[in-house]
């Protein structure tokens, strides 16, 4: 089946250059024109479709390249765009970057999938006619790329983007307007991911200042002109919810732990999962679990008010000891370990695990492919999957203490020029890693899930 719809990918010369502020802008101000904006984001990150799902209303899913197939993409775009006027693709780095050497990944791997017109968006504060050799760079590299159209950001006046304007046109690549530098917009931006993803008055504030500049320095109806070349989005109908009883799933969900690919919860509801969500800041453990979700996010920013947490830290030991499964990822296995130690001093956390962790200074980061090498673990042994890991922390271990053995390690890493790597900490039914696994990458990891659920739910875990 087929759709047609406007569809712009959002991509940048390089990281840094606005792209970011130019999508979230773009979404906003279209939306405030009655449009239904879909927003989608290349690559794995988490922080960006937040800032989306404020600025549409809508959530915003991941594309991926590398974890994904093509299939998997399209089907994405498709069910997604059902009721929507308009698609948003804010892309990655640099236009052309992906995988180590490769485009696996990247924007521009994904604009030829989809083949979406590419709007690049270029840092224009030192630069005036060589605009156009990178321009022409840009748009030469790949034949199979369509740059339809730029956005220069940070221009200095209106003169500078008239000799800009000048430079490129001999290419036939229309310049669509240019965004003066804003002093009071880029101050915030420094602290973006911290405090949008809060959904706060700042955080509307800042969205309708990027609306602003949009709906003042860009040529919307041009740009929406330019996202009909797109080709029509193909896919194929959802199956239904099996009928079977659900599973009651609880997701952990707050400014802790807030990272989850939406496609994530999405299988575990096509699986069988009633999601159960809660907040482990401030809510009481939600009754009649048969499973638990905790994603990633910054636990260390509320290292002592976790640590306060008691009775949470008793139920999820009981929750443990009962055999219903745990499956944590990155922050969700910092929180189940012994706690985090900092300067301070050590603040308890759940004390599943047998290490405690510490903020390091550099970050831990990169897709990988996994491949599950424990066979008593949540996922089928053998399997193949991929995922994306960022992270600062770093295990402790007390050596000293008999008790603390490690744990079997389920996974192991491959990553780019890199030798194989255990990762993971398997103990009983809990399952953690500091891995984010897609679970689109493999199509047995979320009923895998589910049906572990289902295999550790008790009678009085079972709502009558």
């Amino acid at each position: 089946m087929q759709r047609q719809i406007p569809m712009v990918a959002i991509a940048g010369t390089q990281s840094g250059v606005g792209k970011t502020s130019v999508a979230i802008g773009l979404m906003r101000a279209w939306q405030r024109r009655g449009l239904r904006v879909q927003p989608f984001k290349v690559g794995p990150d988490f922080i960006d479709p937040g800032h989306h799902r404020l600025a549409t209303g809508r959530i915003s899913y991941n594309l991926d390249g590398w974890m994904l197939s093509p299939l998997v993409n399209h089907q994405t775009v498709y069910h997604a765009c059902q009721d929507a006027d308009v698609a948003v693709i804010e892309g990655v780095m640099g236009l052309f970057d992906g995988y180590g050497d490769t485009e696996e990944g990247s924007t521009a791997q994904m604009a030829k999938w989809l083949k979406a017109p590419v709007l690049l968006v270029m840092d224009a504060r030192a630069i005036a006619r060589s605009a156009a050799a990178l321009v022409q760079g840009y748009a030469t590299f790949d034949p199979e790329v369509s740059v339809a159209g730029v956005i220069c950001n940070r221009i200095g006046s209106a003169s500078h983007l008239d000799r800009i304007q000048r430079a490129i046109a001999p290419l036939g690549i229309p310049v669509l307007g240019g965004i003066p530098r804003q002093a009071s917009v880029e101050i915030q931006r420094r602290h973006l991911g911290l405090w949008l993803a809060q959904e706060d008055h700042l955080a509307e504030t800042y969205i309708d200042q990027l609306a602003d500049l949009m709906e003042t320095h860009l040529d919307l109806d041009q740009l929406l002109d330019l996202g009909r070349q797109a080709a029509p989005i193909c896919g194929t109908p959802t199956l239904q919810t099996p009928s079977t009883s659900p599973v009651r799933l609880g997701i952990a969900r707050d400014e802790a732990f807030c990272f989850y690919y939406a496609a994530n919860l999405e299988r575990l509801q096509q699986a069988g999962a009633e999601l159960v969500y809660f907040s482990p800041l401030s809510d009481r453990f939600p009754d009649h679990l048969d499973g638990l979700y905790l994603g990633g996010g910054y636990p260390e920013l509320h290292a002592e008010h976790l640590a306060t947490r008691n009775d949470l830290r008793s139920q999820l030991q009981e929750l443990a000891q009962s055999g219903r499964p745990i499956y944590a990822e990155c922050g969700g296995l910092m929180y189940l370990s012994q706690g985090l130690i900092t300067p301070e001093g050590q603040h308890p956390w759940a004390g599943l695990l047998p290490f405690w962790v510490q903020m390091g200074r550099r970050p831990t980061l990169g897709y990988t492919d996994v491949t599950v090498v424990a066979a008593d673990t949540l996922f089928p042994a053998g399997s193949r999957l991929r995922g994306h890991r960022f992270h600062y922390s770093e295990q402790v271990w007390d050596t000293a203490d008999p008790q603390a053995i490690a744990p079997t390690a389920p996974y192991q890493l491959r990553r780019w020029n890199q030798p194989p790597q255990a990762e993971g900490y398997c103990q009983g039914s809990v399952l953690a890693s500091y891995v984010h696994l897609h679970f689109d990458s493999h199509p047995t990891l979320a009923p895998a899930l589910v049906q572990a659920c289902r295999r550790g739910r008790s009678p009085s875990s079972v709502t009558i």
